[in-house]
């Protein structure tokens, strides 16, 4: 009798499909939400991260080019009134609208702070633009896996009530369960690893970014 229930698990096994549209289909509703989150998660997160990239990459040509044409200018305000309007660039920009504040307050006897504190406000609005959606990636990051791992011991409980129902501890049982909740954890861990590694690289650019923003207006400032 064993030997027969022994086969029958075997058979019930080697009949099982194992891709992975068949464990989503077999998997309850729960366990398809946490699967559909994390895909759905993962998606979000290589949008932003190939954004972000493309962001980069274009304003390191573009700030490189301002810098060289602005240090090569005879001077700030000439510079200022030839600076096209359809120019975009976080440090143009902050030219740009610290230039136009200066200009409106020239004969104020306190020209320095406002200028000073007018180049801080550009700066970080010009950094909240290029840090947007940050949140977004180190939710993932710090999210995903556990999320991954509710559905993981979601399908282990539910293998274990496949055991009570029908009183066999065959591993062919619980094999389609156990696999459905290894694959919520495989999916967030996909989901986590880009979102934390691309996270920490992209918040080091920003720092070195801001950095160099900062670094900017200072001798802006000494040269008003």
């Amino acid at each position: 009798m064993e030997a027969d229930i022994s086969t029958q698990a075997v058979g019930l096994a080697s009949n099982t499909d194992f891709s992975i549209i068949s464990l989503f289909i077999r998997a309850d509703i729960i366990v398809k939400s946490v699967i559909v989150i994390l895909i759905a998660s993962s998606i979000y997160s290589w949008a932003v991260i190939f954004e972000k990239m493309k962001m980069f990459k274009k304003i390191n040509k573009s700030t490189e080019e301002f810098e060289n044409k602005f240090w090569k200018s005879k001077s700030a305000e000439t510079f200022y009134n030839n600076l096209p309007a359809n120019f975009e660039d976080p440090m143009a920009n902050v030219f740009r609208n610290s230039m136009e504040a200066m200009l409106k307050s020239r004969r104020s006897s306190n020209l320095n702070e406002k200028m000073s504190r007018m180049l801080e406000i550009n700066i970080e609005q010009q950094m909240e633009k290029i840090e947007k959606n940050y949140t977004l990636l180190a939710t993932v990051g710090s999210t995903a896996p556990f999320i991954g791992l509710f559905g993981t011991v979601w399908g282990i409980m539910n293998s274990f009530q496949s055991i009570a129902i029908s009183r066999n501890t065959s591993l062919a049982i619980v094999a389609p369960g156990i696999a459905e909740a290894l694959f919520a954890t495989a999916l967030g861990l996909l989901a986590a690893i880009p979102a934390v590694v691309a996270f920490n690289k992209f918040n080091s650019d920003s720092k070195k970014y801001s950095q160099k923003l900062e670094n900017f207006s200072k001798r802006l400032l000494s040269i008003i």
